[in-house]
């Protein structure tokens, strides 16, 4: 624990984030992110470059017409170019015209950057930061200066690298920024390094910028901020060039919950992990499952040891209370369960089970039995409870599968025409039931009989027609088996109210789909007709599977 200096807050996910591979914002993209961040409390929220491109360019049109109430807005560019005065720079200039209070420009620290790419000798480089920052200060900006690949630029020539921070805090600069552009300088480095920035300029604000190359992106940001820097760059959900910026998500839950730093979003820490998915939802990403604080699995428990650990004390296995950052703990059904697993699952859906009774020791055998032939629990909630109900509430179907066959032909006239047919037979449990068949169609086989059972038990079921199938994952289980190895079938179905994921394993990929596609319906059904609060504790299910993607 550390003392309580406040730590200003650097996003520049909308200007480092989307140099990202496959990440693009629209300029109104930007705008709704920097509302998000500034009700998140973030301090500076760097929008782009003014003048690199037309959609940065329309941001600061459209930014200059909002309202922030906490964070500043950045424009970001660079020094002015060499053997130019700096008045007369275009580039400084789209700055300006910018009209945002805080301006970010970046200079060159790293005597090979000075010589072999700007092609300009150290004293005009020196002389380019000084100008800049002066002019931007004489004109009222709060300037920060980014020293581009400071690390880099210290190792190979220390005297040279300061002198650059020199020029840049004789020119006015705010905050000297120290960058680690390339992502590859060691945490031991990082703070003897950012301690001799302090000692040889004790009153300058210092910041960090770190990108992600060895994985130590939080690390070293974290380690610049115990050195002494107040000020830590970083973006979202760890978008950026090559793998990315240090992690600011991470970042921020570290020096507010592990380091008790005081930051101004510290009182939002809470929304950290439906921020984060707003972020990811916007960027059009899947939110990544093992992120550390918000992702899905952060806090979830699948060895029966973990979990029934977790239960006891709940600190045993988690770090922290995942609902400091807007997240929950989860437990995981697999052949690793323990009764322990299965008990707290339960429970989640209204049943309380005895984890020591000779039920529990059977129904641990025969999860680990139809893992062991290919079904995936931990991945299909519902299949998992309609097994659940069937063993200890001695659930069953009221209906018996006579047949179903599948007809697929290629309509070799229409170029692409696939046409799959789907013939189902079943009869319902009673003395007066007879044997109904249905036919349905469709463009592939699943979706053929998907529609036909639906028809089947329509006549009985009718609350059956709302349930849609909405994704369909098939995952081949045994490399080299070629056709007759295990295909498993992961389902996502949904109504109008929630989604629920089933499972169904097979040698024959149609079996293990109509697997799948009866526990949904079983689900469905239950949901009706079994438990009162099962809807319930399936609707709190969707929300966190709505919140992760």
């Amino acid at each position: 624990m550390t003392d309580s200096k406040l730590i200003k807050i650097y996003d520049t996910t909308l200007r480092d984030g989307t140099q990202g591979e496959g990440i693009s914002f629209s300029s109104s993209d930007k705008i709704l992110i920097a509302h998000l961040m500034d009700d998140f409390g973030i301090d500076y929220i760097e929008g782009g470059w003014p003048g690199s491109n037309p959609r940065d360019m329309e941001f600061f049109d459209l930014v200059k017409k909002e309202i922030f109430h906490h964070a500043k807005i950045v424009a970001f560019g660079s020094t002015r170019r060499a053997n130019i005065p700096v008045s007369e720079d275009v580039q400084i200039a789209k700055l300006l015209e910018a009209e945002t209070p805080v301006i970010t420009i970046f200079g060159k620290t790293w005597l090979l950057h000075v010589t072999e790419v700007l092609k300009t000798t150290a004293q005009e480089n020196l002389d380019m930061i000084f100008d800049s920052i002066k002019h931007l200060k004489d004109a009222g900006k709060e300037v920060i200066y980014d020293a581009e690949h400071f690390f880099d630029g210290y190792k190979d020539h220390p005297t040279y690298a300061l002198s650059t921070l020199e020029a840049a805090l004789r020119g006015g600069a705010d905050y000297i920024t120290l960058c680690d552009t390339n992502g590859g300088t060691q945490v031991t480095e990082v703070q003897e390094i950012v301690k001799s920035v302090k000692n040889s300029f004790p009153d300058a604000i210092v910041g960090m910028h770190c990108h992600n190359d060895c994985d130590l992106g939080v690390a070293v940001s974290l380690y610049g901020i115990e050195a002494g820097a107040t000020m830590v760059q970083g973006v979202m959900n760890g978008y950026g060039e090559r793998v990315g910026n240090a992690n600011l998500t991470s970042i921020i839950a570290n020096l507010g919950l592990k380091l008790g730093y005081d930051l101004n979003c510290k009182k939002h820490i809470k929304e950290l992990r439906q921020f984060s998915l707003e972020v990811d939802r916007i960027a059009g990403k899947k939110p990544y499952r093992q992120a550390p604080f918000v992702g899905r699995s952060a806090f979830a428990h699948k060895g029966g040891v973990h979990a029934n650990a977790a239960m006891k004390v709940a600190r045993s296995y988690e770090h922290i209370q995942p609902e400091l950052v807007g997240n929950s703990q989860r437990i995981l059904l697999s052949d690793m369960s323990g009764s322990t697993s299965v008990a707290m699952k339960a429970a989640e859906y209204g049943l309380q089970l005895d984890p020591k009774s000779p039920e529990m020791k059977s129904f641990l055998n025969l999860i680990k039995q139809k893992e062991n032939r290919g079904y995936a629990y931990e991945n299909a909630d519902a299949s998992f409870i309609v097994l659940l109900f069937q063993h200890f509430k001695n659930l069953k179907d009221d209906y018996k599968l006579v047949s179903y066959r599948i007809i697929t032909e290629v309509i070799r006239d229409t170029i692409g025409m696939n046409l799959s047919e789907a013939v189902i037979k079943l009869q319902m449990l009673g003395e007066d039931h007879e044997v109904e068949l249905s036919v349905a169609e469709s463009s592939g086989p699943v979706g053929a009989l998907d529609h036909a059972a639906r028809i089947a038990f329509g006549k009985y079921y009718p609350e059956l027609e709302t349930v849609e199938l909405i994704d369909y994952k098939v995952r081949i289980l045994q490399t080299g088996a070629g056709a007759d190895s295990t295909t498993q079938v992961l389902m996502k179905s949904g109504d109008v109210t929630h989604t629920w994921w089933t499972c169904g394993a097979s040698e024959n990929i149609i079996d293990a789909s109509w697997q799948a596609l009866s526990d949904a319906y079983r689900y469905k059904l239950l949901l009706r007709n079994q438990v009162d609060n099962l809807a319930d504790a399936f609707n709190e299910t969707l929300t966190q599977s709505k919140n992760n993607g």
